[in-house]
């Protein structure tokens, strides 16, 4: 599938080494926590937040959680963080938005299995972008507790060839259209499992032997930027993995603030041993090895359920 959506518009070449960063505890909830609970404890504001929704709009008490939590002490912030992305979800987000559903809709009409191509087809400019940004650098896949693991090796992309023939706004529409669908779907899962769903962003630096393209670099940020206040406490732990010690502090420097914030930069030698991402969708062992490592890794940070 995704994405978040958090992608980092700086990948620093060269040989990694351990970084010594942790990931402070700047989460609204903790990965695991039970959706029902956290509905009853941020109810009154859920229930406000709900009569500023127009009637023709879908957006579930998770979807209004989600702005709760991310404003926990302000109830006024809160309802102007969804009044601007109801504005969005109205105007230049419509064809995103309608793109997503009626492709999770016909991508799950098979006993709920996600047709993953039926997604790519859907999405904004895919006649363009979809010809550079392919499986082998993008993935989405899932923990065994229900949350999304989103996979970027941005080496693997030839962003400059895409950047000339897509504009800015395009690719930011692309992966704004993407974390739509992850958002539907983590939204599904809370409600269906009873445990609040969350993204993780995993951003692999392996392979990187040159900055991105400016312009790729400007996309990817504006895409971040926005995906903070239109999707908020949707994406949980953002890792940069692999990268070169030098480069840490640089790739902090650029970062989003909120972005910033819940990073960690950290080795990942399963991924790393990877010469694309695809064995991640396809080979059920790997698969379990890198899933292992990330839940390691979330260990290691104390985010773990």
């Amino acid at each position: 599938i995704e994405a978040k959506s958090s992608l980092t518009s700086t990948f620093i070449w060269g040989k990694p080494q351990e970084p010594t960063a942790t990931l402070p505890n700047i989460f609204p909830y903790k990965l695991g926590a039970d959706t029902r609970s956290t509905l009853i404890n941020n109810m009154y504001v859920v229930n406000s937040l709900s009569k500023d929704v127009p009637n023709e709009m879908e957006m579930s008490d998770i979807d209004l959680l989600r702005f709760a939590l991310a404003h926990p002490n302000d109830e006024v912030k809160a309802r102007q963080a969804l009044k601007k992305t109801i504005k969005w979800r109205q105007t230049a987000g419509k064809h995103i938005v309608n793109a997503a559903r009626e492709a999770f809709a016909e991508a799950t009409a098979n006993n709920g299995e996600v047709d993953k191509d039926v997604l790519l087809r859907y999405a904004p400019h895919a006649d363009i972008i979809n010809k550079y940004i392919t499986s082998k650098a993008v993935i989405t896949t899932s923990t065994e507790e229900g949350d999304l693991v989103r996979v970027i090796r941005p080496s693997i992309i030839d962003d400059k060839k895409l950047m000339d023939h897509a504009t800015v706004e395009q690719v930011c529409e692309y992966f704004l259209y993407f974390n739509e669908l992850h958002n539907i779907m983590a939204n599904k899962r809370s409600k269906t499992t009873g445990r609040l769903c969350t993204m993780i962003v995993a951003n692999d630096s392996s392979g990187t032997r040159r900055p991105p393209d400016g312009r790729f670099s400007k996309a990817l940020t504006l895409n971040a930027d926005l995906s903070e206040s239109l999707y908020p406490s949707l994406t949980g732990p953002t890792m940069i993995l692999n990268m070169p010690l030098p480069g840490v502090a640089l790739a902090k420097s650029l970062l989003p603030k909120k972005t910033r914030e819940r990073v960690v930069f950290k080795k990942a030698p399963v991924l790393a041993s990877l010469m694309e991402l695809t064995p991640l969708e396809k080979d059920m062992s790997i698969k379990a090895l890198f899933l292992g490592e990330v839940k390691d890794l979330l260990a290691s940070c104390d985010l773990s359920s």
